[in-house]
């Protein structure tokens, strides 16, 4: 990793962005049923799992970033460009199985909003949803109201990093879960839907298809060398905000778990609020709710279109048919599997978990590609980001191993 001072950090100001729309991921409904299911049954035993997460997460945005910067293709276009089809095609697919995981997600939390405010039924409300969501992504308009849904769904974050002033946290024993791993019994599940709700694979094509599309690598070796160094700034401070939101998520929501109360679906999370918003919290977190599911659905449909694109050696484009073709996958795939799903609050705990199972894969991609001279050049990763890239893919592969041991003992 580059290295950066403060006269870096400032500099980079102007260049936060692509970090920042991964950190909406972060707040979404799958990260919140998530954090909550870890706080409400295990106390701050899980906590731990946060801080693991968001610096795998540092480390893999940053080199998937990077890819972006120096090749100008996203990793999507990348693997299909230098590995054979009879590798690259597979493994792509399973990234657009991750990206639908994780639309069923953000579809499934809106329509529980929708269901919150009206009274919708959650098949109708999703089905809602997904033509809204089908309509922003197609025509664009997403961007028209896309900072007033990330001020409003950032407030809802806020909030519940400002309700940390208004709850009982033993601090001491929140600083020890931080740092020590624990694996309490029946726990690896939520272990797994934690970790996959914080290091979604589909961002990381997002993010290097975010840089990708800025041309970088067509500029001088002086403006690369800089843009490597800002992006680094930006991802740092937007996982940072991650972390801070995710742990602030589970610490609140300790409050059940000391209370005995048993979380079984995603809208008994309103009560979090209520000391901070007072009897308006179940609207206000509906209808953030609803905000969070539809921006993290888009940037889902994004990131589904961009692999489906890169599939057929192109790079995303909401207007050309291929990578409307890949939003279409995602987001109707997405919206089929609802209709399967029985208990909302655990399909959200399990299409999170999914996304860790297909991680190894994308991570394993990634340190191939970007250890490559062909496809990196000088830039190719050092031995440190090699280390720590098998590293962290080694890590997420023995977790999967505990949570199939688990299932069956």
């Amino acid at each position: 990793m580059k290295r950066f001072n403060i006269k870096t950090a400032i500099g980079s100001l102007k260049f936060i962005g692509p970090g920042l729309l991964v950190t909406v991921g972060f707040i979404d409904p799958g990260n919140w049923a998530s954090n909550i299911a870890a706080g409400s049954t295990y106390g701050y035993a899980l906590l731990w799992t946060v801080t693991l997460s968001t610096i795998m997460l540092i480390i893999l945005q940053h080199n998937a970033a990077h890819l972006g910067i120096v090749t100008g293709k996203c990793l999507s276009e990348a693997t299909t460009a230098h590995t054979p089809k009879w590798i690259g095609r597979p493994v792509l697919s399973t990234a657009v199985i991750a990206s639908i995981a994780t639309a069923t997600a953000e579809i499934l939390g809106a329509a529980i909003a929708l269901q919150m405010l009206t009274g919708l039924p959650l098949i109708f409300g999703a089905m809602l949803a997904t033509v809204a969501i089908i309509f922003f992504s197609f025509t664009n308009s997403y961007k028209k109201i896309e900072k007033v849904i990330m001020l409003f769904v950032s407030l809802i974050g806020i909030a519940f990093l400002f309700e940390l002033t208004l709850v009982n946290i033993d601090w001491p024993e929140a600083i020890k879960a931080w740092v020590t791993p624990s694996i309490p019994p029946g726990s690896m599940v939520i272990i797994m839907s934690v970790l996959g709700a914080v290091v979604m694979p589909h961002n990381l094509f997002l993010h290097s298809e975010t840089i990708q599309n800025q041309k970088i690598n067509l500029e001088s070796e002086a403006t690369i060398e800089k843009r490597l160094q800002y992006e680094f700034a930006d991802t740092l401070v937007s996982m940072i905000i991650g972390w801070m939101i995710n742990s602030a998520m589970i610490l609140v929501s300790v409050t059940f778990f000391n209370k005995g109360i048993e979380v079984t679906e995603l809208a008994q999370a309103e009560q979090l609020l209520v000391p901070l918003l007072g009897n308006g919290a179940a609207i206000v977190f509906a209808v953030a709710l609803l905000f969070a599911g539809i921006a993290s659905s888009i940037t889902a449909g994004m990131a589904g279109g961009s692999i489906y694109a890169g599939i057929f050696g192109k790079s995303y484009d909401a207007k050309d048919k291929t990578s409307r073709h890949g939003i279409l996958i995602t987001l109707l795939g997405g919206l089929f599997v609802i209709f399967f799903i029985g208990d909302p609050f655990k399909g959200l705990i399990i299409s999170q978990m999914l996304l860790s199972i297909q991680l190894p894969i994308t991570i394993f991609l990634q340190i191939y590609l970007t250890s490559s001279a062909k496809v990196m050049g000088k830039h190719k990763n050092s031995l440190q980001m090699t280390i720590a890239l098998w590293t962290i893919g080694g890590i997420v592969t023995m977790l999967n191993i505990f949570l199939l041991i688990s299932q069956f003992i």
